[in-house]
């Protein structure tokens, strides 16, 4: 957690998840000192970043993604996520982590599967990989391979009508 100048502690007051110049997935953290209103914001990444947060809080993604489900099921969701995340000892839900938890837990990436994910253009890869584990998931699978990657590649280019 961070202290400000006049010596108290920074209130977390919001996280944003952004991708890096080079792609990589981080977490911009907002605090805000409650004494004297000074505001800072840091981009770090996510190991990291969750350090700097003083208590179990949602990304602005993540938060939104929760608000679009029905009432109803965002009751639900909302306690089984946090419970999940906490057990794990993560302080930030993330649309990842939001994923994961409703899958009840992570997939496991083949390596080939994984670098090939590296070769997808930055300001995509975030919802490659989600969809990835979300198409894994729902299948049951344990793991990303290469030939899920191409499945889904073809679904989503319209490639799999020409063959």
């Amino acid at each position: 957690m961070l202290v400000c100048g006049c010596g108290r502690w920074m209130h977390t007051s919001g996280v944003e998840e952004r991708l890096d110049s080079s792609g990589e997935e981080v977490l911009f953290v907002r605090s805000e000192c409650l004494g004297c209103g000074l505001q800072v914001g840091v981009e770090e990444k996510p190991a990291v970043a969750s350090s700097l947060v003083d208590r179990l809080l949602w990304s602005d993604e993540a938060r939104h993604r929760l608000e679009r489900l029905p009432p109803y099921v965002e009751a639900l969701v909302r306690p089984a996520v946090e419970d999940y995340l906490t057990a794990k000892g993560q302080r930030v839900v993330t649309e990842q982590g939001l994923a994961e938890a409703r899958r009840g837990g992570a997939v496991e990436w083949e390596p080939e599967a994984e670098q090939r994910l590296h070769n997808i253009p930055g300001p995509v890869r975030a919802m490659a990989k989600m969809e990835l584990e979300r198409t894994a998931g729902e299948r049951g699978y344990t793991q990303v391979t290469v030939a899920l990657m191409e499945e889904v590649k073809a679904r989503y280019f319209g490639l799999a009508d020409r063959q």
